[in-house]
């Protein structure tokens, strides 16, 4: 972020010790004492607002260095650049005493730099009112000669941001008649421009020209920000800073009692009537202040509207438009929400400027508020809204999903409206594929958004393909990446390519005609058209050589993130069908996942615990999904590849497949399940003298043990077979050739194991409520009453598992 100049100068201002620092002070104090302003001063100052700004503990001044630098600022004879970095300093230090700031005389700039450093003191309701008092004061009077009032406006702009009821009703109704003169009456002629008129002359006064339109046309209408001069006159800045805030104001200040808070009531002839009346500038005149600013502003935000249609000359005055169309139709939608007379002529407007701009990706971020108006007003004025929401949600996040900013805003614009898109946007939640592309794209930055956006795009009918999607999502990061490149490449590298050639790189892949299909569906546009690809290993290997780019390894460290929100949104409806499906994707994805480094482990982290969550919301998908899970259980090379998910998936085996869960489980299944982990055991646990055998951890042993034991107590007369494994699994544990695999604790706990199953299993009846207990036994009442049999059983079972222990019934 920083240089490493720039990051040495932080931290030698972080790490200065005491000494040099009070050195420093005496001798900043020193010149400001002696009014020196020169160069050195400069420097020193600056150098002690680096000190006290560097770290995010606040640095109390030496008592002297504060008053001089608080006399500094104060003075209205002081230069503009000491009084900038004295109002800094004093911003970044303790809470000073201000009872000499708040009530100097001076020019309204240097009461604009007092005002800064008091609201930077903390909200302090009597000193916010204190300095918003002297701002208006300073409003309302005549500013003397050489003196302006525009650098008031944002202290006022800021007042209102940290206490909108410091004002009172009369300073609210002075604020809204001045800024209805700043947006409205500004003078449409250049400010005076002093400039010499020649060699052998005397300076003289150029006679000032009228305001220009930014394609160089004479103004013919009012001054307005996109109003262009060599120079303005200060009722012509005005005019800009009070654009500038009036968004802020609106929202704070423009309904009251005496306007239009019941205005949702009135009918639309009322409101076709009231539209008529405020169109004329005699009878606006007659409004209350607040309705005549709304008024007035929104003239001007249609004035705006108009100026933009205009070609720029310049570049920045090109994109100074942009700016002001998305500040204007804001501006239109507050008032239309406060008064609903202003909708129907807002709505031509409005919707006349969205047909000149929807063709013009330049103008992307005008679409946003455009939509934002079309949300909020659609319904009133009976406009067909799904060409503005289909444009929004197909272009957009389709083909510029590679712009931060605009990324950020579209996402915050489904963010902040998702519960009216979910209810009243019918391609919202179709549109979800789109919807992923700024995400895959802009990640780290967009996570926290999409964490409270995910939600609301989950539903029965989404929620299979929306899980593909986010496993997918990496794949997605890759395949935009290939497309930005693909689509910038010269035309001579698009040769295209021999379908019967093998491909050696994703760019070529993604040019192939074999694999275009597999990239169509990735970059879809909306939802409906398969759940996933039956080819996802191929498309893994041809994106082999982008799995290491940093944008795509950042994407796979959000996906577990979002995997974790959606499984926890998804079990607040899932039945059992679709928890039976989710099951289904959970085994199927945990060996189809991109190959990035730690994805598969932390996606099979997610899946591990998830699994469990949906065996206790619907325990019989065990038994309805035996086929897949005996499948999945009885391959070996699951345990090498997916070690912790495996275990996961056994244990919930031998806990749920039992009739206390499903009255459709058989001894058939169980014995059927049986006998296939006593397969993979036997398999894991074969002593063979290569040395190329794998390891297999203490924990998957102990598992698989325990969960033949808890079938073996469903069905008794699987007892003496596990019973017989497991007296063979105590000499494996203390066989030479095992000591050469495990440590000394591995071998300990997988004998231990080992030999309290055994001890259990010698008395059917409690090994049976040890391993397999009832449903109720998680009620307080089995834990609580002594007179139920769980405390007994468990004083029964602590004898059982002592070593050699002689205990018998009775």
């Amino acid at each position: 972020m920083f240089t490493a100049g720039a990051e040495s100068l932080i931290k030698q201002a972080r790490e200065i010790q005491d000494e040099d620092l009070q050195k420093f002070y005496t001798r900043v104090s020193k010149l400001l004492y002696g009014k020196d302003f020169g160069n050195e001063t400069v420097d020193s100052l600056q150098r002690l607002y680096l000190i006290v700004s560097a770290t995010k503990y606040s640095r109390a001044l030496p008592e002297d260095v504060l008053q001089l630098l608080q006399d500094l600022l104060c003075s209205s004879k002081t230069a503009e650049q000491f009084q900038a970095l004295s109002c800094a300093i004093l911003r970044e230090t303790f809470p000073c005493d201000l009872r000499n700031l708040s009530g100097e005389e001076g020019s309204s700039k240097t009461m604009s730099h007092v005002a800064e450093v008091t609201l930077a003191q903390g909200i302090n309701k009597d000193k916010v009112s204190s300095v918003a008092h002297h701002v208006l004061k300073c409003l309302e009077a005549r500013q003397p000669e050489g003196q302006s009032s525009r650098y008031l406006l944002p202290v006022l702009s800021k007042v209102i941001s940290l206490s909108p009821d410091s004002l009172t009703e009369d300073q609210i109704n002075l604020v809204s008649r001045k800024l209805v003169d700043w947006l409205r009456y500004a003078s449409i002629q250049q400010g005076v421009q002093l400039s010499s008129g020649g060699f052998f002359t005397s300076p003289r006064t150029r006679q000032p020209g009228p305001i220009t339109e930014v394609d160089g046309a004479v103004a013919a209408d009012f001054f307005t920000v996109l109003s262009l001069g060599q120079s303005y006159t200060e009722d012509q800045w005005m005019n800009m800073h009070a654009f500038s805030m009036i968004r802020k104001w609106l929202l704070c200040y423009s309904t009251d009692g005496s306007g239009n808070g019941d205005t949702d009531d009135k009918s639309e002839v009322d409101g076709s009537v009231m539209s008529m009346v405020s169109a004329t500038s005699t009878s606006s005149r007659l409004l209350p202040p607040k309705e005549r600013l709304r008024e007035k502003a929104f003239e001007y935000c249609h004035r705006l509207i108009e100026q933009s249609d205009r070609k720029a000359l310049k570049k920045s005055d090109a994109e100074l438009q942009k700016a002001c169309l998305i500040e204007a139709v804001t501006v239109m939608d507050i008032i239309c929400r406060e008064d609903p007379s202003f909708v129907y002529r807002a709505f031509a407007c409005v919707k006349a400027l969205y047909g000149r701009l929807s063709g013009d990706l330049a103008f992307s971020r005008a679409l946003l508020p455009i939509a934002q108006f079309y949300l909020n007003h659609s319904e009133t004025a009976a406009v067909d809204s799904e060409a503005v929401y289909r444009q929004l949600f197909t272009r957009i996040p389709s083909e510029l999903f590679q712009e931060p900013m605009l990324a950020f805003e579209f996402t915050q614009f489904c963010r902040v409206n998702v519960k009216v898109l979910r209810e009243s946007v019918s391609i919202f939640k179709h549109s979800f594929p789109n919807l992923f592309k700024p995400l895959a794209w802009n990640s780290p930055a967009l996570i926290s958004e999409y964490v409270e956006l995910l939600p609301s795009l989950i539903g029965p009918d989404t929620a299979i393909e929306i899980l593909h999607s986010l496993l997918d999502l990496p794949c997605l990061t890759a395949a935009l990446d290939i497309q930005l490149r693909s689509a910038s490449s010269q035309p001579s590298e698009r040769v295209p390519l021999d379908p019967s050639v093998k491909v050696s790189s994703s760019m070529e892949a993604f040019r192939h005609p074999y694999y275009r299909g597999m990239f169509l569906y990735i970059l879809r546009d909306e939802a409906g058209t398969g759940d996933t690809i039956d080819r996802l290993s191929v498309l893994h290997e041809v994106l082999a050589d982008m799995a290491d780019s940093p944008r795509i390894v950042q994407c796979a460290q959000t996906t577990p993130i979002l995997l974790q929100v959606f499984f926890n949104e998804a079990a607040q409806f899932a039945d059992e069908k679709l928890i039976n499906q989710l099951v289904l994707v959970i085994l199927e994805r945990s060996s189809l996942l991109y190959d990035i480094p730690n994805y598969k482990r932390e996606v099979q982290r997610v899946f591990s615990s998830q699994l469990l969550v949906l065996c206790k919301l619907h325990p019989s998908l065990i038994v309805e999904q035996c086929k897949e899970l005996m499948e999945f259980s009885g391959t070996t090379g699951n345990i090498q590849r997916k070690e912790n998910f495996y275990t996961h998936v056994v244990w919930a085996i031998g806990e749920y497949l039992s009739v206390s869960y499903d009255k459709r489980c058989t001894v058939e299944q169980i014995t059927a399940f049986f006998e296939t982990l006593e397969a993979v055991l036997f398999e894991i646990t074969q002593v063979r003298l290569s040395a190329s055998i794998p390891t297999y951890s203490p924990r998957v042993i102990t598992m698989l043990l325990t969960t033949l034991s808890k079938l073996a107590s469903r069905s008794q007369d699987l007892i003496p077979r596990v019973s017989l494994f497991l007296s063979k699994m105590r000499s494996f544990a203390r066989s030479p050739a095992v000591s050469s695999w495990y440590s000394e604790e591995d071998i300990e706990e997988i004998h231990t194991r080992a030999s309290e199953l055994i001890n259990l299993l010698k008395l059917p009846s409690v090994a049976q409520f040890v391993l397999a207990p009832s449903t109720e036994g998680t009620s307080p009442r089995w834990h609580r009453d002594t007179n139920t049999s769980l405390p007994l059983a468990m004083r029964a079972v602590s004898k059982v598992l002592q070593r050699d222990s002689s205990f018998s019934p009775g």
